[in-house]
């Protein structure tokens, strides 16, 4: 338990979905081109488990170097946590780390050996979202904007890990401007230091449209002029777009009720960030439906109630161990560390 806290392993399923909405969008347009059979007959199954474990592995990599690089101030701020509590030890934190970069670095291996030529593409795209978590975490969290832009970028590139032959690129982009607005308006709601000034919402902003123009324009110069297609096909923009697009228009509402019950705005951006991530599986099923067909979206659906049902376990659990932890006494108008 203390393991799968140091990971966040109870959000790990996002990561999961944003990986199998990938595979499952990408055997769909394989069989748009084969022009027959069902869009389970290009799912391979050994492909997907490998995706699975690029997506634990990065997740997991990801969640335990941060926690490695805060430890001396995790020891000050957040004395419950597996590292400064000592319920996990340095070495095995940094063992943990290393095992899980390895498990995303083999799996990718094999992904890109398995799918031939040109899978090396896949491999590429892994390590460059495996340094932008390390920049993330060493970093991009103390730098505001960079930050903010790099954690959407993280699941910009994870999405196309599997999937970076698709001619279009509308849920990576999704995933993007979701993360990135959310993280935002939960860091200044939050009160995180340093503060979110007017400059940094510019750069943010800023930011944010250019990487989209950028990413919009890379699919334009690479299918059309090469392939002869025009604007529509590059992008495929379909009637299925009609349920993310609502997805979006639910979340607001949901944001809307995590205002209204939080009894302050610090705490109405930590339930709004636990709800936005969570969110990610809603959209990826959203595009499975638009994209594939409903079945799909319900199996991508399904680790939703999971990851829910995770994160209430490790609510519960370290609850628990805050109540079974010996109390520490603090000498009257000492500091903690004076007063041990």
């Amino acid at each position: 338990m203390p393991l799968l806290q140091l990971t966040r392993m109870a959000l790990v399923f996002t990561a999961l979905a944003d990986g199998a909405a990938s595979v499952l969008i990408l055997a769909e347009f394989q069989r748009r081109a084969a022009g027959a059979g069902s869009v389970w007959g290009f799912v391979d199954p050994v492909l997907v488990i490998l995706i699975a474990g690029v997506s634990v592995g990065l997740y997991g990599f990801g969640m335990s170097l941060n926690d490695i690089v805060d430890r001396r101030r995790d020891a000050l701020l957040a004395a419950h946590r597996p590292l400064p509590s000592g319920r996990v030890s340095s070495t095995l934190a940094h063992a943990t780390c290393v095992m899980l970069a390895i498990l995303a670095v083999s799996c990718g291996a094999l992904y890109a050996v398995r799918t031939g030529d040109h899978g090396y593409r896949s491999l590429v795209l892994l390590v460059w979202t495996g340094a932008l978590i390390t920049f993330y975490d060493f970093a991009g969290k103390y730098l505001v904007a960079p930050g903010l832009l790099t954690l959407g970028l993280i699941r910009f590139f994870h999405a196309t890990v599997p999937a970076w032959q698709l001619p279009m690129l509308w849920q990576a982009l999704w995933l993007l401007n979701h993360v990135v607005i959310l993280s935002t308006i939960c860091y200044a709601w939050e009160e995180k230091r340093p503060p979110l000034t007017r400059r940094h919402w510019v750069m943010v902003i800023g930011g944010l449209l250019t990487i989209d123009a950028l990413a919009i324009g890379s699919v334009w110069w690479r299918r059309v002029p090469r392939a002869g297609g025009d604007w529509m096909s590059a992008m495929s923009i379909e009637p299925g777009l009609i349920y993310p697009a609502l997805a979006s228009l639910a979340f607001i509402g949901v944001a809307w009720w995590v205002t209204r019950r939080a009894e302050s705005r610090r705490r109405a951006g930590q339930d709004l960030m636990l709800y936005g991530l969570l969110w990610l599986i809603v959209y990826d099923a959203a595009f499975v439906a638009g994209y594939v067909n409903v079945l799909a979206a319900v199996f991508v659906l399904m680790l939703l109630p999971v990851a829910w049902l995770a994160v209430r376990v490790m609510r519960v659990w370290g609850g628990l161990v805050g109540l079974a932890r010996r109390p520490e006494y603090v000498r009257a108008g000492s500091t903690p560390t004076e007063g041990r």
